[in-house]
């Protein structure tokens, strides 16, 4: 039942309609020849549906995040998406300081520097798994990982690394021990160093945190470490500590969540204790009815404090490895 108080009147409605509806007229989309990827987004802003129109707002927040000299630009997404071609994407936001702090999954640091000193292949998603076990492949997706492009090159080049990294201190942060594996990577310079990402982030002085260090082949490296130095000690209250600062320390903070986990779990809630994101958009494939962080629109994240009612934010649902490219392409034709 709706009460008498609820009820809207006819002419409220018509005050609201004539103030909120009727404004923006939908426009076609014309494709012409020289049009940049910017030019097909603006396009998809004036076209009014459906996630076209999401995009658009998502790279209009974006840029505005970026003009916006006060606002600490937070940067999370997950393992995945550094074995393929965007890893391009996501070293070029770090390159053009388009980020002032990466959160992440332990994975990203397998790939990237395992594509430091190997290479990842082109598949597909219906080969026969158990023929590529047989042949000491992994598959991601439609991503091929030789076995001796992977575990074997982390093994050889993070052992003996570890020396150098904990020879004056038993206990680092994983942000200190990342942007001394990106240090690494600019006083050796391998084929490719400039792809990769720990090193733009050694070199722009952007943290990497890593919450689930463990929880890949470099934490694993780390363990094996750990058997013949057992005064090892990683300072996760260390990273905490960090976020909490730069977190509370920023007049403004906004985000660019890609996928969720614990990695969009960390952006979001150490923005709470200070009221929350100013600016946030979402790049996700996951389903919101099953009540999962990872569906969660970032409207959700109001009803908790971690982004603003005010905030510029916007969710848009599909693949990363195409949004992305897209959204990037757009910010930087309008920025650099």
């Amino acid at each position: 039942m709706v009460s008498e108080k609820e009820k809207v009147t006819p002419e409220e409605r018509e005050a609201y309609e004539k103030k909120n509806l009727k404004k923006i007229p939908v426009k076609d989309i014309k494709v012409t020849k020289g049009m940049t990827v910017d030019d097909m987004l603006k396009a998809m802003g004036r076209a009014g549906g459906f996630t076209a129109q999401k995009l658009a707002d998502a790279t209009d927040i974006v840029e505005k995040m970026n003009k916006d000299k006060n606002c600490l630009k937070i940067l999370s997404f997950p393992a995945c998406i550094m074995a393929t071609g965007t890893r391009g994407v996501l070293v070029d936001m770090v390159k053009n300081h388009m980020v002032d702090l990466i959160i992440t999954t332990c994975g990203c640091l397998d790939h990237d520097i395992s594509r430091l000193y190997a290479a990842y292949y082109k598949g597909d998603f219906m080969m026969d798994d158990a023929l590529l076990r047989e042949n000491e492949v992994s598959r991601l997706g439609n991503v091929l990982v030789p076995d001796d492009c992977y575990g074997y090159v982390l093994e050889d080049n993070l052992l003996p690394l570890f020396d150098e990294i904990f020879a004056e201190t038993n206990s680092l942060t994983t942000h200190e021990i990342i942007d001394k594996v990106g240090e690494h990577i600019a006083d050796t310079k391998p084929k490719g160093y400039q792809d990769s990402l720990l090193y733009w982030a050694h070199v722009n002085k952007v943290p990497i945190v890593v919450p689930g260090i463990t929880d890949g082949s470099f934490g694993c490296q780390l363990w094996m470490y750990y058997q013949t130095h057992r005064k090892l000690r990683i300072d996760l209250f260390g990273d905490e500590q960090m976020l909490s600062e730069m977190s509370n320390d920023a007049k403004k903070t906004g985000a660019i969540i890609i996928g969720g986990g614990i990695s969009k779990h960390h952006v979001i809630w150490w923005n709470q204790f200070r009221g929350g994101l100013d600016y946030c958009i979402y790049l996700t494939t996951a389903e919101e009815f099953d009540g999962s962080l990872s569906g969660a629109r970032i409207r959700e994240a109001v009803s908790w404090g971690k982004v603003k009612a005010s905030a510029k934010k916007m969710t848009v649902e599909g693949d990363a490895t195409i949004t992305l490219p897209l959204i990037y392409a757009g910010v930087a034709n309008r920025l650099l």
